[in-house]
């Protein structure tokens, strides 16, 4: 087993896809995490939505809170600083963010599931940098996908029908300096993600540790033009463990680096809301029989996943 979390150059999909694939596939099996080096997601594009992200974070909070949705969930908009808790966890983690989702067409039947987007009126750049980062990260997600599915072979865009309406999720994320002496080193609790696969940009920052296989925390901070992906509990179900859905947490660094901010942003891949999580075949062996018999829609599993870090 590797002691480091690997990082791929994505181009080889292109050049050499069964080389990518099967060092992508060995990567997600044994760390459930990789980084993704050129990407092709143009670096003022990123620069461009971190800086309206910041600006946004930067507003006092009751111009914020105007944008939380009640009883939404925090599926769109604003949520505030000191809700969100890790599942099992005792203290809430010490973050405020936004979410960002698909913007559906006015006919689409998601729309009982998927509510439309809310906008900060106050930083009228922030709608287009947002969504113009969201999908540059839904078409790389959708890459990384079409390479698991050949390494457990399925057709190469088996995804692709089932997440091309995705309730996928863009969470700018602000951590606020930790300045007293009496709250958690933690800033976001040991957790595993709900959807298909997350795909970070802006880890640059140290705080980002995966737990290994042997039951050690691993720091994992990229390099400025890597991406880092990982596989969530979705994922994880449909392929009955082949991908670990890997336990990760956001640390506070030590020193002075721990009272200044720190910003991220996920994206969170989800399958389209009615498609049905059942164990793939292919996945079900002797030596790993099927954890699953009780398929679930990926709207019912979002749902009992979000009761149970207090977000509904």
């Amino acid at each position: 087993m590797s002691s480091v979390i690997p990082t791929l150059d994505i181009r080889r999909f292109d050049s050499d896809r069964d080389a990518f694939v099967a060092e992508l596939g060995a990567a997600y099996r044994e760390w459930g995490f990789a980084g993704i080096r050129h990407h092709g997601i143009p670096q003022d594009l990123i620069d461009g939505a971190y800086d309206a992200f910041q600006r946004f974070f930067a507003l006092p909070a009751e111009v914020k809170k105007k944008y939380h949705v009640p009883g939404g969930g925090g599926a769109r908009g604003y949520t505030p600083f000191g809700v969100e808790t890790a599942k099992d966890s005792k203290h809430f983690d010490l973050k405020e963010f936004w979410h960002v989702g698909r913007e559906l067409p006015a006919d689409s039947h998601y729309r009982q599931v998927m509510a439309d987007n809310q906008w900060p009126e106050e930083v009228p750049e922030f709608k287009h940098q947002a969504l113009a980062l969201y999908g540059a990260l839904d078409e790389l997600g959708s890459r990384v996908l079409s390479a698991l599915a050949l390494h457990i072979g399925l057709p190469q865009n088996w995804f692709a029908d089932k997440t091309d309406a995705g309730n996928s999720i863009l969470r700018p994320i602000h951590y606020p300096p930790i300045t007293a002496d009496d709250i958690p080193n933690v800033r976001a609790g040991a957790h595993e993600d709900i959807n298909l696969i997350t795909l970070l940009v802006g880890a640059s920052a140290a705080g980002l540790e995966v737990l290994s296989r042997k039951g050690d925390w691993v720091p994992f901070t990229a390099d400025a033009d890597t991406i880092v992906v990982n596989i969530g509990d979705m994922l994880q179900r449909l392929t009955n463990h082949v991908y670990p859905s890997t336990t990760h947490r956001v640390v506070n660094p030590p020193g002075d680096e721990a009272r200044q901010p720190r910003y991220s942003t996920p994206f969170f891949l989800h399958p389209n809301p009615d498609f049905l999580i059942d164990v793939l075949p292919s996945c079900i062996t002797p030596d790993n029989p099927n954890r699953y018999p009780e398929p679930i829609t990926a709207q019912g599993y979002l749902e009992q996943r979000l009761r149970e870090i207090k977000l509904i």
